[in-house]
């Protein structure tokens, strides 16, 4: 979806990922009518429930939404973003995010009732998203000079500092879009793999939160509303991107990267360690003020070091990493909590996961160490940075 989004436009990347939110409720309700069969597979011999099977199915469906909709919905903020503005426009506009995080909680409970009305709640939700998509114009995106050819020319990457071989090949693709997708070769240039390796740690911490904590609240038996949790984290999102994105562009991205990381680390550490409800709602706390830090400014890192013709493959390469995470978090995390038989420990390891993210940031984020330090620690300009 991200080839897509750059060649065909933000717009109907924006309604498939809409339409999809639309229809795949319809589908969770289809399933629940289907008969239920146990299906033996020939080579393992595994016994599969027809209906979880169904439901995987329309859940792969669904996550079409999210490959569609979140990397189109950025690159068009990006787009529509001043360069000397971005940080704060994409954090705000990301605050759409956290909104529907601290009201879905108490919508779905609201619903709880009725599982019908609820998907179908969800049905008219996407529908009217669609909708608006529809009424809405493509933004403009600056042309791409494809005559620049020369990866220190200062309309690219400032004059100053050395770029690798391997920045300068990805600086003239950029100009230059070769025939064949970049996706995967891109992902391992310099200005993309420490990003995406850095929202696959927050990633693996994100998903072991979601799926985990609810388990680890019924064994210790705490009487809470596990959505109040997550209500808390989006409400700490939420507050948190309403400055640290004008931050950013006044004080730098690298920063406040940094510090997102120290609050995803912080939000693993106190859920390992809970004892009480409270702690729990800490760990939420420290949790959203993570996320709203992190994955806002990231973006606006990688609209920085992207052209308007290859935001939307820059955007899928980081995201991919952060779904990754997301997907790995359950079994990985899982079979080693079915081991260990503690729920703690899954939390200590994203924890670490998230502290190393955090040292590689500090030691790799740009082209050699002490430029990494500056950039992570201290303000440094990003010498990865295309001039716009």
């Amino acid at each position: 979806m991200s080839v897509f989004t750059d060649k065909k436009g933000r717009k109907p990347a924006l309604i498939i990922g809409l339409s999809v939110i639309a229809l795949a409720p319809v589908f969770y309700l289809a399933a629940g009518q289907v008969p239920t069969q146990s299906l033996t597979l020939p080579i393992f011999g595994w016994v599969i429930n027809s209906s979880v099977l169904l439901l995987a199915f329309v859940r792969a469906f669904h996550g079409l939404s999210v490959a569609a909709f979140s990397t189109a919905y950025t690159a068009a903020v990006a787009d529509m973003a001043p360069p000397q503005n971005r940080g704060e426009l994409i954090s705000f506009m990301s605050l759409a995010g956290p909104t529907g995080m601290a009201m879905g909680p108490a919508l779905g409970g609201y619903l709880s009732s009725s599982f019908t009305l609820a998907f179908l709640t969800m049905t008219a939700m996407g529908s009217v998203g669609a909708l608006l998509v529809l009424m809405s114009q493509e933004p403009p995106r600056p042309p791409v000079d494809h005559a620049v050819n020369n990866a220190s020319s200062p309309n690219l990457i400032p004059s100053s500092d050395s770029i690798s071989h391997s920045v300068n090949e990805f600086v003239n693709e950029s100009a230059n879009p070769p025939k064949k997708p970049l996706f995967w070769r891109l992902l391992f240039t310099p200005p993309i793999r420490i990003p995406a390796l850095i929202l696959f740690m927050v990633g693996t911490a994100f998903g072991s939160m979601v799926t985990f904590m609810p388990l680890y609240v019924t064994e210790m038996g705490w009487d809470i509303n596990i959505g109040l949790v997550f209500t808390v984290s989006a409400v700490a999102s939420f507050s948190i991107r309403t400055f640290t994105g004008t931050a950013s562009d006044q004080l730098g991205r690298g920063r406040f990267i940094s510090l997102g990381l120290i609050f995803y680390t912080l939000s693993m550490v106190t859920l390992c360690f809970s004892n009480s409800p409270q702690m729990l709602l800490l760990s939420g706390a420290f949790q959203g003020a993570g996320s709203g830090t992190t994955i806002p400014i990231i973006s606006a890192l990688m609209t920085d070091r992207s052209r308007p013709g290859q935001r939307g493959i820059t955007f899928g390469l980081c995201l991919t990493g952060f779904d990754l995470g997301i997907a790995l978090a359950g079994p990985v995390m899982g079979r080693i909590a079915d081991l260990s038989g503690s729920y703690s420990l899954v939390f200590a390891l994203a924890g670490c996961m998230t502290l190393l993210g955090l040292i590689i940031f500090i030691t790799h984020s740009s082209k050699d160490l002490p430029h990494s330090i500056r950039f992570a620690l201290n303000g440094g300009r990003d010498v990865y940075a295309i001039k716009s």
